[in-house]
């Protein structure tokens, strides 16, 4: 089969759309509402229309959703075709609230970047359309996100992503005409509604319509004041994922230079939260093997990851008994750095304050819980996303790229095992599992310290594991990607789950595709397996690999904790959680009264 772009004669693939029959053959075709990578192809934005003469006659049609059939002639370069193309863009920038400047894409913005491609040089529409964008909802209520109406373009690309991958369906297309917008389904405002704030939702979005809430300027107050000690942090996949915000290959292991812009930055302290991964291990595998041996609630889920604990809480409030009471890494590393950490180099806790980088949206509203605070103060102060924690540097005019690496410099809370770094990919935080509780059940080490049957990028995996006379032969499960998650949650509340442990990640792909981490144009989640392999790498190379055998983690519990699970680690380290979601129906059913009143 055979159609024709512009004049020139290509082969056809039944059932083609234009746009991927120009694509597959090199030839331009601008877009914006496309997006391959979730088969997401509405035509809404119009910009990528195109002169089609078929049988049915010439007419101008959006390539994205239109089939080529044998013998089309596609028209993508005419001076007319340009001149509806850039009226389209045009309209969409008008319909726009344009303070660039301000936006948190300034500089990445792909309505931007589709100007220069149309060729814009004016805008005939922003007098008319402008007033109406500037009257549509700005809601900051989330403590993790922000959903500016002001810059949505109506590509639908965010309820896709969020009905598709995570089965939330948190995001609606409310309205009509130019009152239309992406709404929170019946919720009056994001933060009582069924949203869990796992940012999956600002990775594909094109403008700043969606974004994580901005911190850096509490940061920059924190470093000004000298009467605060700053406590920097970071999660185990930061540092295989903030490289490409500074143009590094992706993978790259920039740990080191992280430390370093951080001290660079003003940094009081710089410490590992590979270190509280650790320490995760410890209480979760403890906790465990308590539940496996007292027949406690079980399969145990893993709670490492706080959208999918708001998933729980808000969605299927049901399986709360089976997710394990150990807080994430994140929460751990919060109490210890405030009460520990003082103690050990002599500085005054009042002073402290928690600066945590995260490849995650989420890690802020966790931040946030009021189980994660004693005494009024949070344990966390503020958390930066890797796209927040990039801006900060080039701010501050520090490219990580050029800095040499510097090691942490606190000997407390700084050194880590690969069992640890490994909790930044899909199955890390089961396999770290397993090395330990083996190790505390048999005495001894487990044989081939790698769990291979645990690794992979299928979004459910499953093995059977033999931990050794004492408790026989455990089925486990993994999953990323909260339509899985609830898939194996509906599993066990049926009764039917044959499973002792499941480790769920909200994000796809674990942590290394965080929805605070960043973002490339037409693409979700493409370099995956590089990152994943790059934390196995960093797992092969480190000297220790199991979390008992790190010798900070051995001090923190002899001279600190006492031991695993002991009564001042569950003061410290562990959490309860709270059903919300009949918390939320009240709150939703309280705003619109409050709303009808007005």
């Amino acid at each position: 089969m055979k159609a024709y772009l512009n004049n020139r004669e290509y082969d056809l693939e039944e059932g083609e759309s234009i746009l991927s029959f120009a694509k597959r053959h090199g030839v331009f075709i601008p877009s914006l509402c496309q997006f391959e990578p979730l088969k997401h192809h509405p035509g809404t934005c119009r910009v990528c229309l195109v002169q089609l003469t078929d049988e049915h006659g010439t007419r101008m049609v959006t390539s994205c959703d239109t089939q080529v059939t044998p013998g089309a002639r596609i028209d993508t370069i005419s001076s007319k075709v340009r001149e509806m193309q850039r009226t389209q863009v045009e309209l969409l920038m008008a319909d726009h609230y344009q303070d660039c400047a301000s936006c948190t894409r300034h500089g990445d913005c792909e309505l931007q970047t589709l100007g220069l491609e149309v060729g814009l040089q004016q805008n005939r529409f922003t007098k008319n359309l402008l007033p109406a964008a500037m009257n549509r909802v700005l809601d900051t209520s989330a403590n993790a996100m922000i959903r500016d109406m002001t810059k949505c373009i109506r590509c639908l690309r965010c309820v896709e992503v969020c009905r598709q991958i995570q089965d939330v369906s948190a995001l609606t297309f409310d309205g009509k005409g130019l009152g239309s917008l992406i709404g929170v389904g019946q919720a009056p405002k994001q933060d009582v509604s069924a949203c869990v704030q796992c940012g999956q939702c600002t990775i594909v979005c094109p403008t700043g319509a969606l974004a994580e809430k901005d911190q850096n300027e509490q940061v920059l107050d924190y470093l000004a004041d000298k009467d605060v000690i700053t406590v920097f942090s970071f999660a185990p996949s930061v540092r295989v994922v903030l490289g490409d915000e500074f143009g590094l290959p992706t993978g790259t292991n920039v740990e080191g230079k992280i430390v370093a812009a951080m001290r660079k930055l003003g940094a009081d302290v710089v410490i590992d939260t590979d270190f509280a991964a650790d320490v995760v291990i410890m209480e979760e595998g403890t906790e465990l093997l308590g539940r496996v041996k007292n027949g406690g609630t079980l399969p145990m889920f893993t709670s490492c990851c706080p959208a999918w604990i708001n998933f729980a809480e808000k969605h299927i409030p049901g399986i709360l008994p089976h997710l394990s009471t150990t807080r994430s890494p994140q929460g751990v590393l919060g109490p210890l750095a405030k009460t520990y950490l003082p103690e050990r180099m002599g500085l005054d806790p009042k002073k402290i304050k928690n600066i945590s980088v995260m490849p995650c949206t989420a890690k802020k509203d966790e931040a946030a819980r009021p189980q994660l605070s004693r005494d009024g103060v949070p344990d966390i102060d503020v958390v930066l996303t890797v796209r927040e924690f990039s801006r900060l540097l080039k701010r501050m005019n520090i490219d990580l790229a050029t800095l040499p690496p510097e090691p942490f410099d606190n000997p407390f809370m700084s050194a880590s095992t690969g069992a640890a770094v490994i909790f930044g990919t899909t199955g890390g935080v089961m396999e770290a599992a397993v090395r330990t509780v083996y190790a505390i059940l048999n005495n001894k080490e487990l044989t081939g310290i790698v769990a291979t049957p645990l690794r992979g990028i299928d979004g459910v995996r499953t093995a059977e594991l033999d931990l050794g006379p004492a408790v026989g032969k455990i089925k486990v499960a993994i999953c990323h990607g909260l339509r899985n998650a609830r898939i194996l949650a509906e599993e066990v509340l049926r009764g039917e789950s044959p499973y002792t442990f499941i480790e769920v990640m909200a994000c796809p792909g674990g942590c290394v595709d965080g929805g605070g981490t960043s973002r490339f144009r037409g693409q979700y989640h493409t370099k995956r397996a590089v990152k994943q392999q790059s934390l196995y790498t960093l797992d092969d190379q480190m000297p220790f690999r199991q979390s008992h055998n790190n010798p900070q983690i051995k001090l923190l519990y002899s001279e600190y904790l006492d031991a695993p699970n002991s009564e001042k680690a569950h003061h410290l380290l562990h959490t309860h959680y709270t059903d919300r979601c009949e918390k939320a129906s009240q709150d939703m059913g309280n705003s619109l009264k409050q709303l009808t009143l007005i």
